[in-house]
């Protein structure tokens, strides 16, 4: 076997089941889940229609590149969202069976084993793919904390050239996962320029970006900041786009890579050799959904709507600020982060995911380590719901501790 196997950790929901495994939940209460990053809006029906009008294609092989239609929804889709001035649909965009698949093939293809130390640089908290990716293409991760002084995003300014020199792909994640925090167009410049000088990737996952609160500003991307540098051909840039959060689908697996051609054309060699390609149904569903924009506002307002609620509920009780974008909460927790998660399950049956164990210790520090992630994934009632019985857990926690 793949010797670099051993050296993956447990995905955190594994933790998460072993943690509930321990104890027994309040039986006169529905489970709640914030714990899967999953959306339960509906799915578009036009979407769906797509799916079903096109159910003859299941006769055909796809291809690894898939339709040039579906590349240019996305490139025209990356156009309109982020002002670009230019997207090839042809050399700069690829789809994907969503983001993760993405993530862990980009890394295999883009990582020089042969150098001597080979880096991914991460954002921690991180989503773990990241980490995994890194290991099985022979790379080391590096992990960049992003704690609160910092807006929960890296501080690049504490990275040593020296670690720069070796990296080879820097995976960004905006808005961040679980943090929800945001990354600007001028951080991205930073970024860029740092990619200049030290020749590494900038991979930009970009999933949760049409996720954030009625009236706030829409979060940047980093070909935007491209585009602004006059970048259009966005040297050493690349991002990856789905339509599980953004369009509610996530069961349907479709996303797409873009940027810079020069490494999309090595990719789309591995991915042939890799055997990934979208079935055409699937292609023509995302075609559709790319088209629309009505169906995301109506996602954005559902969202605004469970913050503030949730917001309204906790904020009393609870250390808990509302995040930049995405569905997700980051609150400080009153007890140890696993003990929290695991007493919330057992006295109000609902689940939220430790923050330690989307994190690791660095340094003597998890920059998780004290929070959970609440993923506001459930529906406007059951949110309503769920945050009314995580005020009752927090006052009770508060009033054992004013009684110890």
């Amino acid at each position: 076997m793949n010797p670099d196997l051993s050296k993956l950790q447990p995905y955190p929901f594994e933790k998460l089941a072993k943690l509930k495994a321990a104890v027994t939940p309040n039986a006169a209460l529905e489970h709640i889940s914030l714990s899967i990053g999953e959306p339960k809006h509906p799915a578009p029906a036009f979407v769906q229609q797509a799916m079903i009008d096109n159910i003859q294609s299941l006769e055909n092989y796809p291809t690894t590149k898939g339709m040039p239609e579906l590349s240019q929804a996305c490139a025209e889709w990356l156009e309109k969202r982020f002002k670009l001035n230019a997207v090839d649909p042809l050399s700069q965009v690829i789809p994907v069976n969503g983001t993760r698949e993405a993530i862990f093939a980009f890394t295999q293809a883009v990582v020089d084993r042969s150098q001597a130390n080979p880096l991914v640089l991460s954002p921690n908290p991180f989503y773990q793919i990241y980490e995994g990716a890194a290991y099985l293409a022979g790379a080391t991760p590096y992990f960049l904390p992003c704690l609160e002084n910092t807006g929960f995003n890296a501080d690049f300014d504490s990275v040593s050239d020296e670690v720069w020199n070796d990296c080879q792909v820097l995976f960004v994640c905006t808005p961040g996962n679980p943090t929800g925090s945001t990354l600007t167009t001028d951080d991205f410049k930073k970024l860029i320029a740092l990619a200049d000088k030290h020749d590494f990737v900038i991979a930009s996952d970009e999933c949760y970006s049409e996720l954030w609160v009625d009236g706030k500003q829409a979060p940047a991307g980093l070909l935007q900041a491209c585009a602004e540098l006059g970048r259009d051909d966005y040297d050493k840039c690349v991002v990856f786009h789905s339509l599980s959060k953004r369009s509610n689908l996530p069961g349907l697996r479709s996303g797409f890579i873009a940027g810079d051609a020069k490494i999309m054309k090595p990719f789309l060699l591995y991915r042939t050799y890799h055997g990934c390609a979208q079935p055409i149904q699937t292609q023509m569903a995302a075609i559709a959904a790319w088209n629309d924009e009505a169906h995301v506002e109506e996602n954005r307002r559902l969202y605004t709507e469970k913050f503030q609620t949730f917001l309204e509920i906790l904020q009393p009780v609870m250390d808990i600020e509302q995040t930049d974008a995405s569905f997700y909460l980051w609150p400080k927790t009153p007890i140890a982060d696993d003990l929290f998660a695991q007493r919330l399950f057992e006295e109000q049956h609902i689940t939220v995911l430790p923050g330690s164990y989307v994190s690791r210790t660095v340094d003597g520090v998890n920059p998780g380590a004290g929070r959970v992630r609440m993923a506001l994934v459930a529906s406007v009632d059951e949110c309503r719901e769920a945050a009314l019985r995580i005020r009752a857990f927090v006052e009770k926690l508060n009033s054992e501790a004013e009684q110890a």
